[in-house]
């Protein structure tokens, strides 16, 4: 006997990168599994940084996974949303009306049977729509950090009805780290400091130097493998670790901005993008780096110690850069892209609470952000 359906959840997606994609494929899979769970989720529009695809009649139907499927190959392609008319019930918008197009839909939708607008973007111009989407008394789900690291009144905003937010994926992809930080806040566990190496990139490049290979070609390798962004520079600089700790220390109540943050770049300003092109820094910036970087590894292994690039959130602030830490810690045995996260409080003061494991990539993200999505479901009502 089919489990009858007990919520049932309208979603718009902003983002149709790779992370987007990702979960639109997620959400069409898992169709069987939120079934047996009595849950559905229905997509009624999906937009990009041009045009809102939207359904035809957002209070009884949604793009059907025909579409949800026809959409995500067109736009790895390269296609428009545009090229999909035709293909289903569905209009689209182009921008500015298409942003018009969701507030009427977060304000027709907020009220009644609700909404879930979720953030795979990467820019900070989804800010105000979010908003206005918590205004209407809708639930967002966020995989992009910059809403939550710009102004702090925009993270206050967007955080005013905690219940209504999920945004796991902002810091380590699928895991828990946000759930957890918040269970442990909410347990009156004060806690005193969080310890992180939150970049796959990075993570990769500083245990791979413990081997005595050289900066400059562990980062090329890197780079090969996919884990660096096409500038690798976007990744050394440490600016989205950062986003990432200021996330956390804002959670943990620090009114803090992003130059409030002590960030440590694994390269000098002469060697950034504004001086020097991406070939020219791969092909003889680099290796400018790897007699320092070398030194550094060496004086850190006679300690007994290696080197990480982390996070590290304490009531005093909060640091990125690189940091020697001893070789049998959590952070110390680190090998590969994973993610580590320490949290001390007073019930993890001598033995942190260690989270662990794949912290990067479409995919992974994606789960998480669809994790976060069901964890709202109590919030809607219970008839389709």
């Amino acid at each position: 006997m089919p489990t009858p359906v007990k919520s049932v959840l309208p979603v718009v997606l902003l983002g149709c990168g790779g992370v987007g994609r990702y979960l639109l494929r997620h959400i069409v899979s898992c169709r069987p599994l939120h079934a047996n769970q009595g849950v559905a989720i229905r997509v009624v529009g999906v937009a990009d940084s041009s045009s809102l695809l939207v359904a035809e009649d957002v209070h009884s139907t949604g793009l059907d996974d025909a579409l949800l499927t026809q959409l995500c190959a067109a736009k790895s392609s390269g296609s428009p949303l545009s090229s999909l008319l035709g293909r289903g019930h569905c209009q689209l918008f182009k921008n500015p009306e298409a942003r018009v197009k969701v507030i009427d839909a977060a304000t027709t939708l907020g009220r009644t049977t609700g909404l879930v607008l979720f953030d795979c973007s990467a820019t900070y111009d989804t800010v105000s729509l979010l908003k206005d989407a918590v205004d209407h008394g809708c639930c967002i789900v966020l995989a992009n950090k910059k809403p939550l690291t710009g102004a702090y009144e925009d993270f206050q905003k967007l955080v005013s009805n905690f219940r209504r937010i999920r945004f796991e994926s902002t810091v380590g992809a699928g895991l828990p780290v946000i759930a957890s930080v918040t269970r442990i806040f909410a347990s009156g566990d004060p806690i005193s400091r969080i310890v992180g190496s939150l970049s796959g990139t990075l993570g990769y490049v500083m245990s791979e130097l413990e081997d005595g290979k050289k900066f400059s070609e562990v980062v090329k390798n890197a780079k090969s493998l996919g884990y660096t962004e096409p500038d690798p520079r976007d990744d050394l600089g440490g600016m989205d670790v950062a986003r990432k700790a200021l996330i956390l220390a804002r959670l943990l109540g620090q009114q803090i901005s992003m130059e409030n943050i002590n960030v440590e770049s694994l390269y000098p300003s002469e060697l950034g993008p504004d001086a020097v092109s991406t070939k020219d820094f791969l092909e003889s910036g680099l290796v400018q780096l790897d007699k320092s970087m070398e030194e550094r590894v060496k004086a850190a292994s006679s300690r007994g110690n290696v080197l990480r690039y982390v996070c590290e959130i304490e009531s005093t602030g909060c640091q990125v850069g690189l940091k020697e830490l001893p070789k049998d810690s959590a952070l110390g045995r680190l090998r590969g892209s994973d993610n580590v996260v320490e949290i001390y409080s007073r019930c993890y003061q001598s033995s942190p609470l260690v989270i662990q494991g794949a912290g990067a990539g479409n995919d992974t993200t994606a789960a998480g952000v669809l994790a976060d999505i069901t964890d709202l479901q109590d919030l809607f009502q219970t008839t389709a």
